[in-house]
């Protein structure tokens, strides 16, 4: 599994409230409450952003409340892989169970650039900045993980199995 995308980057600690404000939590419709994804703290991502993309981050994504809307806007937006220093650890557990693929990478967390090309190999881990032409070792996803990941999240995973 691959992902591959033009970087949008963030800063330490961005919470699960500045990546779906709580004022939109009662939309149900995905693709309405996904329109306000980062809009308290990048107000033009959602017209900027295209399929396939990558967001970049530091330490401590995703902190903040334990609900599964910060990733699925994310994901719903478009974003193909969130690489960050660390997540918080409701963040990274809910991101697998929705099946947006996540990483973890210092180096590449600090090195990649708002707008570089990205490629990233979950099945090795490796992050290649395209623009920069510089590789990072991230950490892969253990296989089991990948597999829920590819079938669309938990539920799917669940259901595929049966």
């Amino acid at each position: 599994m691959e992902a591959k995308g033009r970087v949008f980057k963030y800063g330490d600690n961005v919470d699960t409230d500045v990546i779906i404000p709580a004022r939109y939590l009662a939309i149900q419709d995905k693709k309405e409450l996904a329109s306000h994804c980062m809009e308290d703290i990048d107000k033009d991502f959602i017209g900027r952003v295209k399929t396939g993309d990558i967001m970049v981050a530091g330490r401590n994504f995703g902190c903040g409340s334990s609900r599964e809307h910060a990733p699925m806007v994310i994901k719903e937006a478009g974003v193909s892989c969130v690489i960050a220093e660390t997540f918080a650890r409701i963040f990274f557990r809910n991101a697998i169970n929705i099946g947006l693929p996540i990483i973890e990478c210092r180096e590449a967390s600090e090195g990649i650039k708002p707008g570089d090309e990205v490629e990233i190999d979950f099945d090795t881990g490796i992050i290649r900045d395209v623009t920069e032409g510089r590789s990072y070792q991230g950490t892969p996803f253990p296989e089991f993980m990948q597999r829920i990941i590819n079938a669309g999240g938990l539920v799917s995973y669940i259901n595929e199995e049966q």
